[in-house]
């Protein structure tokens, strides 16, 4: 028995007005609303919402809504899910933030990366971009709290489609993802290569590795994939009604990639104090703003705030470094806080810290101070973190400090002053650990009940110093 559809398979619009009837119900209750004997598309009925309201099943959520809802049968085929209409469907899952703001969860996963075919491929006629150009998005709200991931409850229904501006930016990802795959680097790819379109890590376990084309090192399986960063912008501003969007660095139309553009706008004030980029764009320097080179890192790229478009969909961060006169660097680079209790729950391929590096792209605007101490803006950078430096020595730098949290941190007091055992400078020539705390109050729980000050991995700065580029030292 052929089940009659209650939309237009061939209508991009009939789809997204049929999806949006799910707005506000749970999955459970989708399987509840369809009788399943009817659904041919169903190969297997038996424990159907059982089998699907388990956690480890990939995808589980997203068949359901396709077979259940949409009453065609879920497949991996490379053809989009609504071929008639060239619609993909994707189920994604959003939270709400302690602070009551809304994010993506986790990335968009568009389709595997098969080495071997993507670097015979073109962008315009990719696999990637047919499952990606217009997605039916279905934001369901994830709720830790919740033991049965049927009870999840759909918030966000739309047809989205990248803005051409975006599409610009997505192309260029591609293309450095294809590069990085025929100079025989599959095995080095990273999220934080690219700005919108990353190539994410997708293995069934740690040990899986697939053949590339012009090398004969195995690579991880990785996938196309919208970051979360830029997955959190599309809910917040294309998504969900009514909501403000961040100033765009570029306003208008460019032939140069989006990293040039960037660099070309702060490099054209190179030379400038801060004292001459204050008056330049009208801020009281004696008021001593807070993070004031960052600030005027937008004010020189046209932003009036301290949020940029590009940067929160690319998950860009801004690090300003000042390079002594004689062409040292004063300070480490800090991270966010670690949680000692959370760290020792983590394996390195999941960890906060080592996907915060994966996933970020820094923007480094340098500044060096003159002989009579005075910063001058030198120009910028991106950069991301080299792979053999993130898997190498960051790696054991992480391991090291899971073992000290997990064997007992010690702690001595010499001379007045406490001493432990986390990884110091001298031990490791790409990072290390310490304070990261108001004062010696401001503590964080330890596995064994202790209370100990507030930590977080720094990258030395004599390893930041190698990573810039050598017209800054001029």
């Amino acid at each position: 028995m052929q089940y009659r559809l209650e939309y237009d398979e061939t209508d991009p619009k009939s789809i997204e007005a049929y999806g949006e009837k799910l707005i506000g119900k749970t999955f459970a209750e989708v399987c509840e609303e369809d009788d399943i004997t009817q659904a041919m598309v169903v190969r297997e009925t038996t424990n159907y919402e059982v089998r699907h309201e388990n956690k480890k099943r990939k995808g589980g959520l997203g068949e359901l809504i396709e077979e259940r809802y949409f009453h065609y049968p879920a497949n991996n085929d490379a053809r989009p899910d609504f071929e008639k209409a060239g619609v993909e469907l994707k189920v994604t899952p959003y939270k709400i933030n302690k602070n009551g703001s809304i994010s993506a969860k986790e990335r968009l996963i568009l389709t595997m990366i098969d080495y071997c075919a993507v670097v015979n491929e073109d962008f315009k006629n990719s696999h990637m971009w047919k499952k990606s150009r217009l997605i039916l998005l279905i934001y369901y709200l994830y709720q830790k709290e919740l033991k049965n991931r049927l009870d999840y409850k759909i918030g966000y229904v739309k047809l989205f489609s990248p803005p051409e501006q975006d599409v610009k930016i997505i192309e260029h990802d591609f293309y450095v993802i294809t590069e990085k795959i025929k100079a025989g680097k599959a095995h080095e790819l990273s999220e934080s290569d690219t700005l919108y379109l990353g190539a994410a890590p997708k293995a069934a376990t740690s040990q899986d590795r697939r053949k590339q084309p012009f090398s004969s090192e195995l690579a991880k399986p990785r996938a196309f994939a919208f970051k979360s960063s830029y997955m959190t912008y599309v809910l917040n501003n294309y998504i969900i009604p009514g909501k403000a969007t961040y100033e765009a660095i570029i306003k208008g139309k460019t032939e140069e990639s989006f990293e040039d553009y960037v660099v070309d706008k702060i490099n054209a004030y190179c030379g400038y104090t801060v004292k001459e980029l204050c008056e330049e764009f009208q801020i009281d320097i004696n008021k001593k703003p807070k993070n004031l080179e960052a600030m005027l890192s937008y004010r020189m790229l046209g932003i009036k705030g301290n949020h940029a478009e590009e940067f929160e969909k690319a998950n860009i961060v801004v690090k300003t470094i000042r390079i002594e006169n004689n062409n040292t660097i004063r300070e480490n680079m800090s991270f966010p806080t670690f949680k000692f209790k959370e760290l020792v729950e983590e394996d390195w391929d999941n960890s906060i810290f080592g996907n915060y590096l994966r996933e970020t792209r820094f923007l480094f605007v340098v500044y060096k101070f003159d002989k009579s101490k005075e910063l001058h803006l030198k120009g910028c950078q991106f950069w991301n973190i080299p792979y053999k430096d993130l898997e190498g020595d960051v790696r054991n730098v992480w391991e090291k400090t899971k073992e000290v949290l997990e064997t007992g941190l010690k702690v001595e007091v010499r001379s007045g002053r406490h001493y432990n055992n986390f990884p110091k400078s001298s031990d490791n020539p790409v990072c290390h650990v310490r304070p990261h705390a108001r004062n010696a109050q401001d503590t964080y729980e330890l596995p064994d009940g202790r209370q100990f000050p507030k930590q977080c991995f720094w990258l030395n700065n004599s390893y930041i110093l190698k990573q810039l580029n050598k017209q800054f030292f001029e």
